[in-house]
């Protein structure tokens, strides 16, 4: 794909405590690559790649691939940089929420952070994916699955466990947030949500089909 060669563009936003790995992760999933050197990000920064979306009917075959091109905002997880943050909240579609596996108030804190996505995101229920990072330092975990999982049913949303370190399953957490976010373009009849700019006129997915209007199913917010 070419720079403008894209039919929506996707702003996720990673989140959590300082030094979770947010960074890492994102780095990890763009360029396959792992650096432990990352210093602790300052205010926001983003990291951007191109997939092929292909959604599943209800018949299990996959449907015609959508261009996406993912922007992967990075923030502060000080507490300093908080109303920096959440003011990016409501142009993002999607959420990562990490917490360290190695650090039990980084677990604590998922509430807070989900807290702040209910006041300050698009609505009240948007889309999250939690992961449970740094799976890798088995010796070191505090946080057991089964804790994290229950979390996660809580919530209503999905867990993964991830590591930067070796890149498992992050792929898997972001594919899943980006078909969240498809399904509920797709089911939701009031568009005002959506951020300008998401639709691409020179894609094969207009405008016109994002707000075609379905007899059935309100938007999930």
């Amino acid at each position: 794909m070419s720079d403008g060669d894209y039919d929506y563009l996707i702003k996720f936003l990673a989140l959590g405590d300082s030094g979770v790995g947010k960074t890492s992760v994102l780095y990890q999933y763009t360029d396959g690559k792992f650096n432990s050197k990352f210093i602790t990000t300052v205010g926001i920064d983003f990291r951007e790649k191109r997939v092929v979306y292909r959604a599943n009917g209800p018949d299990g075959a996959s449907g015609r691939g959508q261009r996406i091109h993912l922007q992967l905002w990075d923030t502060a997880g000080q507490e300093r940089f908080r109303s920096l943050t959440t003011a990016f909240f409501r142009d993002a579609m999607g959420f990562l929420l990490l917490f360290d596996l190695t650090n039990e108030q980084s677990f604590l804190n998922v509430r807070n952070w989900i807290s702040q996505l209910q006041m300050h995101a698009y609505c009240e229920n948007p889309d999250i994916v939690l992961c449970g990072n740094k799976s890798d330092l088995e010796d070191q975990r505090v946080v057991k699955e089964e804790e994290a999982r229950a979390l996660a049913e809580k919530y209503g949303i999905p867990y993964f466990e991830t590591s930067a370190a070796n890149g498992a399953n992050i792929s898997q957490a972001i594919e899943r947030l980006l078909d969240l976010i498809m399904k509920r373009m797709e089911r939701c009849v009031d568009k005002s949500w959506i951020p300008e700019g998401v639709v691409r006129s020179n894609g094969h997915a207009s405008a016109d089909q994002l707000s075609e209007e379905k007899e059935k199913g309100g938007c999930g917010c």
